[in-house]
């Protein structure tokens, strides 16, 4: 049969649209089938692909056939943790997976907050004793006091030879708004207080301390780099120059290990006058060179700056000592540094879970990676502290083995190293007495022993000779020092006449900074250790030099 041309014109037109739809459908199905462009990602051979999803599905397919097949039961998850736990190790010490039961406490110390009550305590036999409610906090609005003993914390007993840390801070902790009962014994009173605590949001401190430590030379302390650091750095720096009138600093960075690397160029920036200056910047296979420079908005200006590092700074700690020193802006005084030169970010997996990933190197001014050598495992990479103290670097500066002799200038034309830390201009020697066995067991009793030192009467007439008087007129007698040494002895630690003789002076020290604690915070503590603390005292006497040579 023939079709009429009028017949043939109306069925196109009725059939045309689902022509085109085909035509569209057939021309994705053979575009899926061409090979990609450059700029998509490529595989190298047609098979990859389906290599890959087979390597990616051999892992389900182990834990299949051991849930099926194997002997014993097993915890599926605890394999896949131990597994991913395996797989990192084979890549930087950096890099790290945090399970999801640790990694709320993980991002704490970083995001420089909690939500909790606010109570500094400290677990003394059984029982955990209040050192301080925080300044400002829901427990000192409640009128919780030092030397308070926690008995029960809502409906949990918290009194016993199995108390933890851990335990007391699950009960403390909770949602900002909700409320929480605590019942507390106080020394020398009959009956026992209760009080309702509302949970707020509360601080973490990094900078420890700040204070005048010298006519016209501040003292600051940091002891990480959270989210919080550069605007309480801020703060610290704004306190010190409107009330002490500062013009130089010393800048504590011993111990730090580091954290965001934001936070230490924003507070960098308070120390370059200039815009522009360099200050560190980062480079990794996949991301490309980053460079962060000072921007010349300076609130309160600083002459001279002394940073003390030693062999626990790194990270953020090293990228500020890095740039002081390659800069020439200041000295660097204590020990090398860590020599940690990574940049790690994180990653949120879908069980709650996160992935720390190394993804770039950080580079100081002059051009130094300071990351010092992993590739012999992350045993050997963990005791490199401990190969310094051997083979002697930690009391001699002549013992320093530089790992990269690669010769790098600062903008003075001074000659830096890199491969393995920051070594400072000057070199301070570890006191010995520090890592002295008896002497660090002796030190963990001293806070248990200051608070029961401290009574209520003893606390409240020291309290009002003030720091400044406090630093200069108190000195452990004779009789505290006895009391201290039958404290340690009831408690296990029967040291013998010549370890006494070789550690009361320090152990003296130690007790001073401590009941200074009580008294007038971490402020306190650090103004009295600082007196005689070498590191410090050669700062103050480098900055003294150099206002000399300046005149």
């Amino acid at each position: 049969m023939l079709t009429r041309p009028n017949d043939f014109r109306n069925k196109v037109q009725i059939w045309l649209p689902l022509l085109l739809a085909v035509v569209l459908v057939l021309g994705i199905l053979i575009g899926m089938r061409l090979p990609q462009s450059a700029a998509s990602l490529k595989v190298s051979k047609a098979e990859s692909y389906h290599n890959y999803r087979q390597r990616e599905g051999k892992i389900e397919e182990l834990l299949r056939y051991i849930e099926a097949k194997y002997v014993d039961k097993v915890d599926r998850d605890k394999l896949v943790d131990e597994a991913i736990q395996k797989l990192m190790s084979q890549l930087d010490p950096h890099s790290s997976y945090i399970p999801a039961d640790e990694l709320e406490e993980v991002n704490e110390q970083l995001d420089g907050k909690f939500d909790g009550i606010g109570v500094e305590f400290l677990i003394v036999k059984d029982t955990a004793v209040v050192v301080a409610p925080m300044s400002g906090g829901p427990s000192e609005a409640a009128g919780i006091l030092p030397g308070d003993k926690i008995i029960k914390v809502g409906d949990s007993l918290v009194v016993g030879e199995k108390l933890s840390n851990q335990k007391i801070v699950g009960l403390l902790r909770g949602d900002k708004g909700s409320k929480v009962q605590l019942s507390v014994w106080r020394g020398g009173e009959k009956r026992m207080h209760r009080y309702t605590i509302t949970r707020a949001q509360i601080p973490v401190k990094s900078v420890e301390a700040a204070y005048m430590i010298r006519d016209r030379v501040g003292y600051i302390r940091i002891n990480r780099f959270t989210a919080q650091t550069d605007k309480e750095f801020l703060e610290s720096m704004r306190i010190l120059s409107e009330q002490g009138h500062m013009k130089d600093l010393v800048l504590d960075l011993r111990g730090n290990p580091g954290g965001y690397m934001q936070m230490a160029t924003n507070m960098l920036s308070q120390l370059f006058p200039n815009k522009g200056n360099l200050l560190v910047y980062t480079q990794g296979r996949a991301s490309q060179k980053a460079e962060f420079n000072s921007n010349g908005r300076v609130f309160y200006p600083i002459d001279k700056i002394a940073v003390l590092i030693d062999e626990g700074s790194a990270s953020a700690s090293e990228i500020v000592a890095g740039a002081i020193q390659d800069n020439d802006r200041g000295i660097i005084v204590g020990r090398r540094s860590f020599g940690k030169g990574l940049v790690q970010e994180q990653y949120q997996l879908t069980d709650g879970s996160a992935l720390r990933l190394t993804i770039a190197r950080y580079f100081t001014p002059s051009g130094r990676s300071i990351q010092k050598a992993y590739d012999n495992g992350s045993e050997a990479y963990d005791q490199d502290v401990e190969e310094r103290f051997k083979n002697g670097e930690l009391l001699s500066a002549n013992k320093m083995t530089i790992k990269d002799s690669t010769k790098y200038y600062t903008t003075n034309g001074r000659v830096v190293y890199g491969g393995g830390g920051i070594i400072p201009d000057v070199f301070v020697p570890l006191d010995t007495i520090q890592i002295n066995d008896f002497f660090l067991d002796a030190r963990q009793m001293i806070p248990a022993f200051v608070l029961k030192y401290l009574d209520k009467s003893r606390r409240a007439q020291l309290s009002q000779m003030g720091l400044i008087t406090f630093q200069k007129k108190f000195n452990p007698d004779e009789q505290l020092l006895k009391d201290f040494q039958a404290y340690t002895v009831q408690n296990g630690l029967p040291g013998k006449s010549v370890e006494w003789s070789l550690t009361q002076k320090e152990i003296a020290r130690y007790l001073k900074a401590r009941i200074a604690k009580h008294l007038f915070d971490d402020k306190g503590f650090y103004a009295v250790l600082n007196q005689e603390d070498p590191t410090v005292q050669a700062a103050l006497k480098s900055i003294k030099k150099e206002m000399k040579d300046e005149r």
